[in-house]
């Protein structure tokens, strides 16, 4: 299923699910109560849903049947005619890792080699990666799925207007993915990891730059680098797993104002999202409506973000995210 939030003319916030054709949006609580008789707790909003787990799920998927060719005008809306928001407009928490090997190498090249990236490209041409000086700088990041934590409440959905912050001149864009997770756990085994992916989404971790650089230079960070109003765009669906079949082979990419930035698949994620959740509910408990993002998506088939082309963003640019068979969320800079 295709899930939304959503408001409608009367300015309520409720959730749905879109139809076959995707011109349609189903308002599951209102067609619950038409179906049953009875309001389910799973339809108040999306974290609720994503609690309600395999239930919530199979309630909504008899739900869209039910519905199917009956002219239902007050349950079922032309998907044009409400407005988005994030799938979950304020999730639990926000971790974002950092899953493309391409994207930290480049980054390690751009940002502190500069005038010898050049030469570090052509030791991994002739001698391959592992004898590279920006490999050798990122030994840690193989260990293990690193990531930080983003601000919840800058959560904004597709076609929101992005602020740039007041005090940055090198402003970007990430093309990136997430999932939200969907099951409550704790030290919970790789093998077993993929039961907690409630949906997957599109993300947009826009970024300062040259506020971030100050900061990771203090061996911390980011913070404001990454934190301000309207920083983590999401959507503009939540895409339920039975959905995906191979999750690890969709193109992925970015684009500016039409025209084509960045490339990249999802085969390219050195980590999983199964191997994230393993490793973030190292005793730690995970709760539904949790996010996770993928991190940048770099690979071969180019640069996942700004930064890695020397290419930042400005005023009045519409950058538009594509995850294959998940959806586009576009923003516009202001």
């Amino acid at each position: 299923m295709k899930l939304i939030t959503f408001i409608t003319d009367k300015n309520e916030q409720l959730i749905g699910a879109l139809t076959k054709n995707l011109n349609n949006v189903v308002v599951l609580d209102q067609a619950s109560q038409l179906m049953a008789g009875k309001r389910y707790p799973f339809f108040t909003d999306m974290i609720s849903f994503l609690q309600g787990g395999e239930e919530a799920r199979h309630k909504a998927a008899e739900i869209l049947k039910y519905v199917e060719d009956k002219p239902l005008e007050q349950i079922v809306l032309p998907l044009d005619s409400v407005h988005l928001l994030a799938p979950v407009p304020r999730p639990e928490s926000i971790r974002d890792c950092m899953a493309f090997e391409d994207h930290i190498i480049n980054c390690i090249r751009e940002v502190g080699f500069k005038k010898f990236r050049k030469f570090d490209e052509w030791l991994e041409k002739k001698f391959g990666r592992k004898r590279t000086l920006a490999f050798k700088l990122n030994k840690a990041w193989y260990e293990r799925p690193i990531y930080y934590k983003s601000n919840r409440f800058s959560v904004v959905g597709p076609d929101s207007k992005i602020k740039i912050p007041k005090y940055s001149q090198k402003f970007d864009y990430e093309l990136e993915w997430g999932i939200f997770i969907g099951k409550k756990g704790v030290d919970i085994p790789r093998e077993k990891a993929h039961e907690y992916i409630g949906g997957y989404t599109v993300f947009n971790d826009f970024s300062a730059r040259d506020r971030q650089m100050k900061e990771q230079a203090g061996r911390l960070g980011p913070s404001k680098g990454k934190d301000f109003d309207t920083g983590n765009a999401i959507g503009p669906y939540l895409i339920t797993p039975d959905e995906i079949s191979d999750p690890y082979n969709l193109i992925m990419t970015a684009s500016v104002n039409g025209k084509e930035r960045s490339r990249g698949n999802s085969s390219d994620m050195h980590w999983t999202f199964e191997e994230m959740i393993s490793y973030i509910s190292q005793s730690e408990t995970l709760y539904p409506g949790e996010f996770i993002g993928s991190g940048t998506c770099s690979g071969s088939k180019g640069s996942g973000c700004g930064l890695e082309l020397s290419r930042f963003l400005k005023s009045g640019d519409v950058v538009e995210l594509m995850v294959e068979n998940i959806g586009v969320l576009k923003n516009r800079i202001v």
